[in-house]
């Protein structure tokens, strides 16, 4: 069976599902059916627009972000699909902090509830530093698909890495 990669840590039996979507070429279909289109959010200050939305909406009262952009070096070899960065420095007698969000490139061309899933992902370490049962749960609260659009997201990068992209530029 080939390596499915974006699946590692799922069960042989849902393996065998994308495997089988896969060998029949079906998958791209069954995503393109439920995520027909790709999202208008293409610039940095719409993502960082949209990024703050859904802060203010749910983490009012957490530390203001610095930056929000899209980032052609992150890479998906490196298990990132964003990152976010929190830096202290002491400017004279003043401490300055800054909280940055970085969203690889490759959701720039994505359905919107891919990018929404991300962004949620990554203010929820605004919160929550580490991958345990209370950062899934605050990214629950703020999207209640969460862990569904994650393994959407990730037949999605299966299905790019088999063949490119799903969508065309422009296409929206």
């Amino acid at each position: 069976m080939r390596q499915l990669k974006y699946l590692a840590g799922y069960s042989e039996r849902v393996t065998q599902q994308v495997a089988e979507l896969i060998d029949g070429n079906k998958l791209a279909g069954v995503l393109l059916k439920k995520y027909p289109a790709v999202h208008d959010v293409k610039t940095d200050r719409l993502l960082y627009d949209f990024t703050v939305g859904i802060k203010n909406k749910y983490l009012r009262n957490s530390q203001p972000l610095s930056k929000v952009a899209y980032d052609g070096k992150i890479t998906l070899l490196h298990d990132a699909l964003g990152l976010h960065t929190f830096v202290s420095r002491v400017q004279g007698a003043k401490l300055k902090s800054k909280n940055e969000i970085r969203i690889a490139s490759v959701f720039k061309l994505a359905p919107i509830e891919f990018l929404n899933m991300i962004v949620v992902h990554e203010l929820a370490h605004l919160k929550e530093r580490a991958h345990d049962k209370a950062f899934y749960q605050l990214c629950e609260h703020m999207e209640p698909d969460y862990h569904q659009l994650e393994f959407d997201m990730r037949l999605y990068l299966t299905c790019l890495d088999l063949g490119g992209s799903l969508y065309q530029e422009g296409s929206s």
